[in-house]
């Protein structure tokens, strides 16, 4: 039984009354939302379709003492096979509003990322090449400063517009957001993004398009993107390379029911056969063990685990 059972048809009118009806789904399986493809359901999973509803949304779940997580296109969320007691508040779905002002591309936080690579590309704008292939959203690759082939959000991020945890909408510089290595003052501090201003520049398109060509067929070449996962399992040990240690440490292939040390790149934990989130968990618990045991060094996930 749901802890929010006493109160879910009061807590269901609220979030119907400001979302539409359309927009509120009960019992959602989140592996439909998540690219790993796994998670139970979630007790209410709602759509917001305008920023302000986002912040009305949080303080309606605040105010019934309702758990409430807000979701991006699930790339670095591993689901609970029980799911999730409370709200997720799914972003990609609606949020998806990109527009160009000169050398400005304003994103709405449900905005795929690639996508925003693309139309960047197509304006002949420069900068944000290295995040065509990133699979996540514009809000979740600000909350963990998101980065690839040497570049990250923080190159390119001017400014956020960013929910507090008292309800008040605040616009952030990108000096103020602290954006350090997979971390940011977004994610220390429990903000919500609701929209990215990126700073980019004039450049050539032909240019632009071979240097995401490029990046495309090395991810492809060396990232086993065939099958669901959530990225990089783990962060970047300083002075090491996840990967490698793992490579190293002989469990390129380790297996538990359906998930599996990508046999393509150690670096990856893969859903290779209808895995269950305690079969990746245990994968990513061995995996740890191992490499402490093997070579001292700490592996922490990049991977975010929610529900129980």
């Amino acid at each position: 039984m749901s802890d929010l059972d006493n109160d879910k048809p009061s807590l269901a009118e609220r979030l119907v009354s400001i979302a539409g009806e359309d927009n509120v789904y009960f019992d959602e399986p989140m592996s439909e939302h998540t690219t790993f493809a796994i998670g139970g359901p979630a007790d209410m999973y709602v759509v917001p379709d305008t920023l302000d509803r986002v912040r009305v949304l949080i303080d309606t779940c605040r105010e019934f003492g309702a758990h409430c997580f807000v979701l991006g296109r699930g790339s670095d969320v591993l689901v609970s096979d029980k799911g999730y007691r409370g709200v997720i508040i799914g972003m990609a779905d609606a949020l998806d509003d990109l527009t160009v002002e000169g050398e400005r591309v304003i994103a709405q936080a449900g905005v795929c990322l690639s996508d925003a690579a693309e139309m960047a590309c197509a304006l002949s704008l420069t900068g944000m090449e290295f995040a065509c292939g990133i699979p996540g959203t514009v809000g979740g690759a600000a909350f963990m400063n998101a980065g690839a082939y040497d570049g990250c959000m923080a190159d390119i991020i001017e400014s956020a517009r960013v929910l507090t945890p008292e309800g008040k909408i605040i616009t952030l510089s990108n000096e103020e957001l602290d954006l350090g290595y997979r971390s940011s003052r977004i994610s220390k501090e429990g903000l919500v993004v609701l929209e990215v201003t990126y700073l980019l520049h004039e450049g050539n398109e032909s240019e632009i398009r071979a240097k995401m060509d490029d990046f495309t067929q090395r991810r492809e070449s060396k990232q086993p993107l065939e099958l669901p996962s959530a990225g990089s399992t783990f962060k970047r040990p300083e002075g090491y390379f996840a990967g490698k240690l793992i490579m190293d440490a002989g469990l390129q292939g380790y297996r538990v029911g359906g998930a599996e040390v990508s046999t393509k790149h150690a670096g990856f934990v893969v859903n290779i056969d209808h895995a269950t989130a305690a079969d990746v968990h245990s994968v990513i618990q061995h995996v740890q063990d191992e490499v402490m045991r093997q070579f001292g060094v700490c592996l922490e996930p990049e991977v975010r685990f929610l529900g129980e």
